[in-house]
């Protein structure tokens, strides 16, 4: 990939840290996480409260939601952005949302501590460009049918606008397989890190669609060296207007929250004990081959 100036990472090369709020994203393992949509301020509010609580360290939130039917619930807009403020500075979390439209970046910047460009605007090139030009940090999710190469370049043109803030995110493939919403594609986990400098996220709320499957993807995840999660939690579920499926409750979000913070303690002891042994070396295992644990680490 010799084409990618930017996002592609040099020999020697560090990784990419992204700084929002205090919160340093390719240092510090995070989750975002929160509900798919904005519906009331007392839903978000307390969704934020309750992430917070189980240890996320931002606040997702959809305010402009494009779907894949006209007639479905598109968002608050504006109204959302507003509620969304309300959880954040109840909680203090940073939030991320997402931005559809490229007229709508400036002013939902004003709200956004990261700008989300979703998966069916990963090439949205005008999109890619203005959210460069705002120079807030940006999530970029990979589109349902892209490569890895057509993603990295995608965060190409936001860089290439001189803003070295992105962050990707891995969030399933479109595939023949009907059983999950999408395919989520761990291998691109190693295979960013391989390639490029940028923090790598994973959402296994859409690349799965099917709740009783994030918390497994997330260990999963966590273990190919994922540098954070973003997850989809509603104080109920079942009356969600988007995304009913994935989304879980605060007490189950909780839970997985344990189970995720023991895995990442385990391998944080496992890292040190093989530093010691000189198993690591810049990143390299015995054999020379890259040891994507190694980059994972806090």
């Amino acid at each position: 990939m010799n084409n990618l100036k930017l996002t592609g990472r040099k020999p020697g090369e560090g990784r990419s840290v992204i700084e929002v709020g205090g919160i340093r994203v390719g240092e510090e393992f995070v989750v975002i996480a929160g509900p798919c949509s904005v519906e009331t301020e007392d839903q978000t509010v307390r969704t934020a409260v309750a992430v917070k609580a189980a240890g996320a360290k931002m606040l997702r939130g959809g305010a402009f939601k494009p779907r894949t039917s006209p007639y479905a619930f598109q968002g608050l807009g504006l109204k959302g952005l507003k509620i969304l403020d309300k959880a954040k500075r109840e909680t203090g979390l940073p939030v991320v949302t997402e931005v559809v439209d490229t007229r709508d970046v400036s002013w939902v910047g004003e709200y956004a501590d990261i700008l989300q460009i979703g998966a069916r605007n990963m090439q949205n090139f005008s999109l890619l460009r203005e959210a460069g030009k705002s120079g807030k940090p940006i999530l970029l999710k990979r589109g349902m049918y892209s490569t890895l190469e057509e993603w990295l370049n995608c965060a190409e043109y936001i860089l290439a606008e001189g803003n070295d803030q992105v962050i990707l995110c891995e969030r399933g493939i479109r595939t023949f397989e009907t059983y999950t919403r999408n395919t989520l594609d761990l291998s691109m986990i190693p295979a960013v890190k391989a390639e490029s400098h940028l923090p790598i996220m994973v959402d296994p709320s859409h690349g799965t669609g099917i709740k009783f499957m994030i918390e497994p993807m997330s260990l999963a995840a966590i273990a190919a060296g994922a540098d954070g999660l973003e997850i989809e939690v509603h104080i109920d579920p079942p009356s969600a207007l988007s995304d009913k499926d994935q989304q879980l409750r605060p007490e189950e979000f909780a839970a997985m929250m344990k189970r995720v913070f023991e895995l990442r303690e385990f391998m944080a002891e496992k890292n040190g004990e093989a530093a010691k042994r000189g198993d690591l070396d810049n990143g390299k295992g015995p054999s020379g081959s890259r040891d994507v644990f190694a980059d994972a680490t806090d």
